[in-house]
């Protein structure tokens, strides 16, 4: 299967409100469209995960992310800046950083934080960038595991009983067999206060 087709299947299965299985420029993720309540509500069920555990989504640029943070802090834009830089020197050895910050809004109910926050992250991997700008909106992506398992570093590592309840898996980088990890993930708040929730 191409590329061009791979990523096609999945923005449809999205749009239909289905659930996705595809790598990210961190593990492997579950992902839908992260403004379909329904969608999200099944990918907590997927994971058997509370909802009150909110979701990271990805986004493929600084101007798809201000469509779903109601007033992106300065701070977020100068650590935005840094992170794409050292993603250009370092190629993509850059660890990818998920920001948690405050004023959610376009997003699906169940995926925003009690507080009102969302995590979400630009990711700069060659095919998450390109499903999450075909797909023109964010993208949930939460690890491919039951929750309270291993995260997978790679498709092998996924448990069966998450590819057989999603709705389409990519056929990207299932050959590959490398060291994954998380993002980092840090809290900027609009008070400018810097908080580093996950290294």
């Amino acid at each position: 299967m191409t590329r061009e087709q791979d990523i096609r299947n999945a923005v449809e299965t999205m749009r239909k409100g289905g659930v996705i299985l595809y790598p990210t420029d961190t593990v492997w993720g579950i992902g839908c469209d992260a403004t379909n309540a329904e969608a999200v509500k099944r990918v907590y069920a997927i994971k058997q995960r509370d909802d009150s555990k909110a979701l990271i989504c990805l986004v493929d640029s600084d101007a798809r992310m201000q469509r779903y943070v109601r007033n992106v802090p300065e701070v977020a834009w100068q650590l935005i800046d840094s992170l794409a830089a050292s993603a250009g020197e370092q190629g993509s050895t850059a660890k990818p950083t998920t920001l948690i910050l405050d004023g959610a809004i376009n997003l699906a109910e169940n995926l925003v934080a009690e507080d009102g926050s969302i995590a979400i992250r630009i990711t700069h991997e060659p095919f998450s960038k390109e499903l999450c700008y075909r797909f023109q909106k964010a993208v949930v992506s939460t690890s491919a595991n039951i929750s309270g398992q291993p995260t997978p570093q790679n498709y092998a590592d996924i448990d069966p009983q998450i590819l057989e309840a999603v709705d389409y898996v990519c056929w990207a980088r299932r050959q590959e067999h490398k060291p994954h990890k998380p993002s980092s993930i840090i809290r900027l708040r609009a008070d400018g206060e810097v908080q580093i929730i996950r290294n």
